[in-house]
């Protein structure tokens, strides 16, 4: 159940959480990589390298919080962290992106970004939302998985079950106590390799105590995604 995870970082302290989810979520054997998203360039040489430099040092922190100081940093610019992230996605070939919860979410909880609910709004890869405070727990793990009821895209049922069986315990409800992460996948007749979300899953995300991970239809946690058109580069990967 590999996976290329990407984990938007910009040294706030919920995206310290972001980097707790995403180091969970690889321990399958995914790949990590840390994003920085800047919104313009400076127009004077002087001030744009030292902007840049600034970007590499928040990602280079990351990383050795992360525990994995070589691992992939890209410092991308465009005027909307999405879009810069999706078109980051597209160029990588990711399966993942992971973000923390809003600055203001209470511990526990989870709430999405701005950028968070650009991507899940037809966005072309899977999203996970770190639960707010899962930086401060040096235990966290994935060992209880819940799965929504009623019609489930396929994709979500075997994600679940398959990160369920991995850690040995049956499946959850959403409703349960303990749940770790909750697996919401897209809704039926939405299209193919995209996130589309009901009202009823949205409402689910923004009121879960757990980590989310939401599913692009049809596409499981560290499946391949069927195509990914190339973009011209605008990263710099440090």
């Amino acid at each position: 159940m590999s996976a290329n995870i990407i984990i938007s970082f910009d040294g706030s302290d919920n995206d310290h959480d972001a980097l707790a989810l995403g180091r969970i979520l690889a321990e399958g054997g995914s790949s990590v990589s840390l994003a920085y998203v800047r919104h313009a360039r400076e127009g004077d040489q002087n001030r744009e390298q030292d902007a840049q430099r600034d970007a590499e040092s928040i990602l280079e922190r990351g990383a050795q919080w992360l525990g994995q100081p070589d691992s992939e940093r890209h410092v991308v610019v465009n005027a909307s962290t999405g879009d810069g992230l999706r078109q980051l996605v597209q160029e990588q070939g990711a399966n993942v992106v992971v973000f923390g919860s809003d600055w203001h979410t209470t511990p526990g909880h989870v709430q999405p970004g701005r950028s968070a609910l650009r991507l899940m709004d037809g966005g072309p890869v899977a999203i996970a939302i770190a639960a707010a405070g899962l930086r401060e727990r040096s235990d966290a793990r994935i060992q209880h998985v819940a799965l929504p009821g009623g019609e489930v895209d396929p994709a979500a049922r075997e994600t679940a079950e398959r990160l369920a069986g991995r850690a040995g315990t049956p499946l959850a409800l959403p409703t349960q106590e303990n749940v770790d992460l909750l697996v919401v996948g897209s809704r039926p007749g939405g299209p193919e390799g995209r996130v589309s979300l009901s009202a009823a899953a949205e409402y689910l995300v923004e009121t879960t105590n757990a980590s989310v991970l939401v599913l692009a239809r049809g596409v499981a946690f560290g499946a391949e995604r069927q195509s990914a058109t190339t973009q011209p580069s605008s990263t710099a990967t440090a």
